[in-house]
């Protein structure tokens, strides 16, 4: 079992940024991919961002690419999602994940996917104003 809990989250002002925090407690954090995923009203969750178990490699979807960076630090159990020159249109609830990864893997085959990852934190609002 994984407990993850999200923080950071806030109101910020277009072009403005913000650092989200995902702590994880319980099993190895390292053992697992991290994921980051957002939801905003009467949509469905959607991909933000994904990073392996070691951090060597992250895959961004297209919509952040190039103002979001995910990253991990293993000796803190954190994942993060750095979030740069906000748009209104990034308003949402944001979710942390874990999935378990390797060959074979759900994750493996399809990162973007909600199904992929075995736990989900509470998630964090993010308000972007214009």
């Amino acid at each position: 079992q994984v407990h993850l809990e999200e923080s950071g989250g806030g109101l910020v002002q277009t072009g403005g940024s913000l650092r989200l925090s995902c702590a994880a407690s319980g099993r190895t954090f390292d053992a697992y991919a991290m994921g980051w995923f957002r939801q905003a009203p009467g949509q469905e969750r959607k991909f933000v961002a994904t990073i392996n178990w070691s951090g060597t490699n992250t895959y961004h979807a297209g919509s952040v690419k190039g103002r979001f960076t995910i990253s991990r630090d293993n000796a803190k159990n954190t994942a993060y999602l750095q979030m740069d020159s906000l748009k209104p249109e990034d308003t949402a609830v944001y979710y942390c994940a874990a999935a378990r990864h390797g060959d074979g893997s759900r994750w493996a085959a399809e990162p973007e996917s909600p199904s992929a990852y075995d736990y989900w934190g509470q998630g964090t609002q993010v308000t972007v104003s214009s």
